[in-house]
Order: structure tokens, then C-alpha cells, then sequence
């Protein structure tokens, strides 16, 4: 699976059908703010690796993550608690 990124977005495409996180960049932080896999495609762990992507972009480029979205702060953080040390 082949993680793209273009300006405030990473996205997979299969098949047709994109699944997506969002971003914008305030200062020094990254406010991810929504997240969506389409219903054919869940169960894959799609919004996982956009989730690490979006992680390790940030930090590449010495920004802080804001979990707006509400699979980011109650699911993949719970998950990834390694990764607290980022957020904002």
C-alpha cells in the first residue's frame, strides 16, 4: 500500500476509492482534523497508515500534532502510545 501526500492531504486509492486524512498547518503544528475510509475498504488498517504517515511528516518537519479528529485522539493514539511525545 502506496501512501500519497499531497498539500493538506494523505490518501490510498484501491480499486477507485480513496480513503483520506486531512491536515492544515498552524505554525509550528499539524491540526489533523479528519480522517475517512470509505465502507468497501475498512478492515485494512487504511486510516492506520495514513495515521503514521501523517506522524511522521510532522516530525520530519519539527511540527507538533493536533489530534482534532476523533480517530486520531480515541483510537490510533490509544493504539500508538509511543507517539504522545508528538502531540500538541
Amino acid at each position: 500500500m502506496d501512501v500519497q501526500h499531497s498539500s493538506g492531504k494523505f490518501f490510498v486509492a484501491i480499486d477507485g476509492k480513496e480513503a483520506f486524512l486531512l491536515y492544515r498547518i498552524t505554525g509550528n503544528a499539524m491540526d489533523v482534523y479528519d480522517t475517512f475510509t470509505p465502507p468497501e475498504l475498512r478492515g485494512r488498517g487504511l486510516a492506520e497508515q495514513l495515521a503514521l504517515a501523517a506522524f511522521d511528516y510532522a516530525k520530519e518537519n519539527n511540527m507538533r500534532v493536533i489530534p482534532s479528529c476523533s480517530y486520531i485522539s480515541e483510537t490510533f493514539l490509544k493504539k500508538h502510545q509511543e507517539l504522545h511525545d508528538a502531540v500538541k
